[in-house]
């Protein structure tokens, strides 16, 4: 692919990212091999207007120069569809470029899950983060409410294990935390193991 390693990359509301539609509307902010992507919507399977889905998300991926090293994901959302937002998780794993996740606003519910999982997570000045146990909505008899339990029981499990492999501590810790619906501020999240440093922090020096 013959692109300029230094365009943004961002989604654009109710337009998935095409070929003609990425961030050129911006001038570049990086130089080098480095790429960022602005997920500053809901996380949701219908994507267009009602959010950011993950088959919008792997569409921008797709876009990103061969040799990208370093992809900087700016987060400003409120969460969303948690299977949506482990489908982005999995495809940032699967991509040979190091992630770096900003918080540049509320990381909030699946967004929280996303920016515990990048390599690195930088939390901005007055950005918050969100954790809370899953919730769904059910209509039906009493098997129907005990299997929708088991089923939020099962997606609240992963996404504790998630923030548990981040921070330390177990996943029931976690589980605890995401029952009382925590809010953790900038300096909070780093304190708590789920963020590794604010902006106003001085970044590690790259390896020799």
């Amino acid at each position: 692919m013959n692109r300029n390693r230094n365009e943004l990359y961002r989604f654009r509301g109710d337009t998935p990212p095409t070929e003609t539609s990425r961030a050129s509307i911006l001038e570049p902010a990086i130089e080098g091999t480095v790429a960022e992507l602005y997920l500053y919507d809901p996380i949701d399977s219908w994507g267009g207007w009602w959010g950011v889905s993950a088959k919008e998300f792997a569409a921008a991926l797709s876009m990103l120069p061969d040799d990208t090293s370093e992809i900087r994901l700016h987060i400003n959302s409120p969460g969303g569809e948690v299977w949506d937002a482990m489908a982005m998780v999995n495809q940032l794993r699967r991509h040979d470029a190091r992630v770096v996740a900003v918080v540049d606003g509320i990381a909030a519910s699946a967004a929280s899950v996303i920016a515990a999982t990048a390599d690195e997570c930088v939390m901005g000045v007055g950005a918050q983060l969100m954790i809370h146990d899953a919730w769904n909505i059910a209509i039906g008899d009493e098997l129907d409410m005990l299997n929708m339990a088991a089923r939020l029981s099962k997606d609240s499990n992963a996404v504790a294990a998630i923030y548990a492999g981040k921070a330390g501590g177990t996943t029931e810790d976690w589980r605890a935390l995401m029952r009382a619906e925590t809010w953790y501020t900038a300096a909070e999240a780093v304190e708590a193991g789920l963020a590794d440093r604010t902006t106003e922090d001085p970044a590690p020096e790259a390896a020799a």
